[in-house]
């Protein structure tokens, strides 16, 4: 940065104080409870999430886990 900032001394008009709307710490740390099974499914998807989660640097069953997730999200919302 070469060119300097210069701060001045002027009203900065009326302030708002905006809520903390950052989750605390035990919140981010959440342990789902998950259930191991086992699922036979095409080649041709698992070939489509591998590649998917490669480009996107994450795991191929995350996103087949959370796929599933939103899925029933989803309907349970709309029974």
């Amino acid at each position: 940065m070469k060119t300097k900032i210069k701060y001045t001394d002027e009203p900065m008009g009326e302030l708002k104080i905006v809520k903390d709307f950052l989750p605390n710490p035990e919140q981010l740390a959440l342990k789902e409870d998950n259930v191991k099974i086992t699922i036979s499914l095409n080649k041709s998807s698992i070939e489509f999430f591998k590649k998917k989660a490669k480009e996107q640097h994450t795991s191929y069953q995350k996103m087949i886990r959370r796929l599933i997730d939103w899925y029933a999200i989803q309907h349970q919302r709309s029974a």
